[in-house]
């Protein structure tokens, strides 16, 4: 009955953001106008680590890829939403969903993963800035790339497969706009005891750890900037990665606001509209976060647009 009740199932319904008439305009205007800073913003500051030698450190290193990884991010989700709001269609097929998810967690996991590697980087820079080129040396940097790829891409291989073990009903309605991976087991008709075991196992290793490598190397970070004499060394110790720390706070307060309030929000079109902040305006905030109070960053988009 389970396997009939799968084959049955061929496409699913993304209801949206609003099902107002009026306002699909709007929301086409408005997403398609954060779509296109966060890929040009994104965009350049990739293209300024290329061109600009200056740029050539671990640090800069890793926010060109965290630049690539947020433009892939933005794109599984938001093209297919203005296409929906375009056509005035808000289907996507079995395998799309699928295909949807699998590279939704790759992206938002890799952005996890290269924020705590950026935030070791400045944990060693600070506390042990002697020893800094020799810890983090190209090889390393590309040990850590590679893992977190690797990482990241197992994790969302293995929950898109749990996926395909569920079966559906003939037509579904998904409460987001796009193919949310809770929300999908939840519209599941069949036993999801093991999904749900492999998403709790999955936080602890993608949420959990990350979080706290990031916490332990800015206790350590704070306590070396404490010991610091002078006022001046202070500032610029902390300006090394003030821009880092808002990153890391903009990734995880949204990211954990939505899914730590999503058992206390009833409406599930509230907790897709939420999850707005974490999926489309922190990439879109990530590139002027960097670039605004970066001498380096702002001298090679100079050199880079002369």
């Amino acid at each position: 009955m389970e396997s009939k009740n799968q084959t049955l199932v061929s496409e699913f319904i993304l209801l949206g953001l609003s099902e107002e008439i009026l306002l699909q305009p709007l929301l086409f205007g408005l997403f398609l106008s954060m779509y296109l800073v966060t890929f040009i913003g994104n965009l350049f500051i990739i293209l300024a680590y290329i061109t600009d030698s200056h740029l050539h450190t671990p640090m800069y290193f890793f926010l060109s890829n965290l630049s690539f990884a947020d433009i892939c991010f933005t794109s599984t989700t938001i093209p297919k939403m203005l296409l929906n709001i375009q056509t005035q269609r808000k289907v996507i097929t079995y395998a799309g969903c699928i295909t949807q998810i699998y590279f939704f967690m790759l992206f938002a996991d890799l952005d996890d993963f290269l924020l705590t590697v950026m935030a070791y980087d400045r944990f060693v820079a600070i506390c042990h800035p002697l020893h800094y080129t020799v810890i983090m040396n190209r090889r390393l940097c590309g040990f850590l790339l590679m893992a977190s790829w690797i990482i990241t891409a197992l994790q969302s291989l293995t929950q898109s497969l749990m996926v395909l073990r569920l079966s559906f009903h003939a037509e579904l309605e998904i409460p987001h706009f796009f193919c949310e991976l809770n929300q999908l087991v939840q519209l599941a008709c069949s036993d999801t005891f093991l999904n749900n075991a492999v998403m709790y196992f999955a936080t602890v290793i993608i949420g959990v750890i990350p979080l706290t490598v990031i916490l332990f190397s800015y206790s350590k970070i704070v306590s070396s900037i404490l010991r610091i004499s002078s006022a001046g060394g202070k500032y610029k110790a902390f300006f090394t990665c003030g821009s880092h720390l808002l990153v890391v706070s903009l990734f995880y307060g949204t990211g954990l606001g939505v899914y730590l309030s999503s058992t206390a929000i009833q409406n599930s079109r509230e907790s897709a509209i939420a999850s707005v902040m974490y999926t489309v305006v922190t990439p879109m905030l990530n590139p002027f976060i960097y670039s605004l109070k970066n001498k380096d960053i702002k001298q090679a988009l100079k050199k880079l647009f002369s």
